[in-house]
């Protein structure tokens, strides 16, 4: 955890939407667990929040600026590349870690050089700016060797943030899919990325791969000439981070099990199979890096049989992080859970059996919101991946579904993405037809943003 004042200590708070309620032989218990961290002084400039000198977390960032041939064509691509850099160096708060990294097949320090980072002032970043105008396009895409170039160079400097920015415009051709996974499992818990994909000549799931593992966001910039702004825009949500390597931790009773763990807002991604052990029944989950913002978590618990009318708890929610000057999340993981700090913030999930049909029948509006947006999500990637393969009526089913679920949700973004490549004949039954023709860049962004989703309304 950062060396703050007390006034910027982020302070977390844990709320449990559930219906407690389970019919006679019932076993499955459903939670959408609210994670808000608020008061950590994110509020602040356009180059994130204000601290007093020293205030700040310590943070590193490493950004990856894809140079290979491709980035060329057109020429403005290169251009805009160097210029949305060069507006997310200007974002970066004094006293950040920073380094320019250009990929190719292999991975170069741009800034500063020598195996080390930079630390953000009027100086070093005007240097930054110069040494950009270097930045030629030429060469192959092989991005674990960017990542592992981020990862040495962000593990040099003692921060308690690590951040990757990642820029490609084509898919990983120069090297296997074997090396990339073994980066991307080398680099967890030790950075967050956010990674983007500029023009329409990379590969989705690539990209939303890495973002993925690496507990960022993903994005298309189908026009270059965005990129400045996108850019800008991530280097200020990095810049109001303050906490990093935040765990949902989830202790059970004996006889318990947990079915699944998934974050829902404000986008789907499955966390059951990232769980490491935290000492007798309890497990860490990670959650990356948090400023001020809220979160949701579906949480999804196996409980033994009782007779009705008897209560249990059926899991404890609490946060935990890193203790100051111990060892990373995975680190202490590994250690059983011992190296860390409780956030105190904790949420309590119950099972209590009835015979009351209509208590123990009842869905709890948040579940069912949640579970519609994480099906939204598989409909639509399901849908598009029936479309490339040919079969029409298939994808036809799943993208009427995934419209039905957006309309049902009011999740309008995804259904003006989803409009882009169906015709809705009725929105309320899921009826569409599939576009005869579809623009790239529609179908690559509704891909992309499918696991975005939309809270509850009140």
């Amino acid at each position: 955890m950062a060396n703050f004042s007390k006034s910027n200590v982020p302070q977390f708070s844990v709320d449990v939407y559930q219906n407690e309620y389970l019919p006679d032989g019932g076993r499955e218990v459903n939670a959408i667990v609210t994670v808000t961290s608020t008061g950590g002084g994110t509020v602040g400039s356009v180059a994130g929040p204000s601290y007093a000198p020293g205030q700040g977390p310590a943070a590193g960032v490493a950004i990856m600026v894809d140079c290979s041939g491709s980035m060329d064509y057109p020429p403005t691509k290169m251009r805009n590349a160097r210029d949305a850099t060069a507006a997310a160096i200007d974002t970066l708060r004094d006293g950040t870690h920073f380094a320019v990294i250009g990929g190719t097949h292999v991975a170069k320090e741009v800034y500063p050089g020598g195996g080390r980072l930079a630390v953000a002032d009027r100086t070093s970043r005007e240097q930054a700016k110069q040494a950009l105008r270097r930045l030629s396009a030429g060469g192959g895409t092989a991005i674990g060797t960017w990542l592992r170039l981020a990862d040495r160079l962000l593990s040099s400097a003692d921060v308690a943030i690590r951040h990757g920015i990642l820029l490609t415009d084509g898919r990983n051709e120069h090297e296997s899919p074997e090396d990339l996974k073994a980066a991307l499992d080398s680099s967890a818990g030790r950075f967050t990325c956010d990674a983007r994909g500029v023009g329409t000549d990379w590969e989705v799931k690539e990209v939303t791969g890495i973002a993925s593992a690496l507990l960022g966001t993903a994005d298309i910039v189908a026009d270059p000439a965005g990129l400045a702004a996108d850019f800008t825009q991530m280097m200020e949500t990095a810049m109001g981070k303050e906490v990093a390597d935040v765990a949902l931790r989830l202790w059970t009773p004996v006889g318990t099990t947990i079915k699944f763990v998934k974050q829902v807002a404000p986008t789907v991604e499955e966390l059951t199979g990232r769980r490491t052990e935290a000492g007798p029944r309890a497990g860490d989950y990670p959650t990356g890096s948090w400023g001020d913002e809220s979160r949701d978590y579906h949480v999804c618990v196996e409980v033994p049989t009782a007779g009705l009318g008897q209560e249990m708890l059926a899991a404890r929610v609490s946060l935990v992080v890193p203790q100051p000057g111990g060892t990373s999340r995975s680190s202490a993981a590994e250690s059983g859970g011992g190296s860390v700090q409780n956030l105190g913030a904790q949420g309590l999930v119950r099972a209590v059996w009835t015979d009351d049909m209509v208590a123990s029948t009842s869905i709890n509006p948040q579940v069912a919101h949640y579970t519609g947006q994480a099906e939204l999500a598989q409909a639509i990637q399901q849908g598009l991946d029936l479309r490339k393969a040919g079969d029409m009526d298939g994808a036809t089913a799943k993208l009427g579904r995934a419209v039905q679920l957006a309309s049902d949700s009011g999740n309008a973004d995804t259904a003006k993405l989803l409009a882009k490549v169906v015709d809705v004949v009725d929105a309320a039954t899921g009826t569409v037809r599939l576009k005869a023709k579809v623009a790239e860049a529609d179908e690559m962004t509704l891909e992309t943003r499918s696991t975005k989703t939309v809270r509850v309304k009140k």
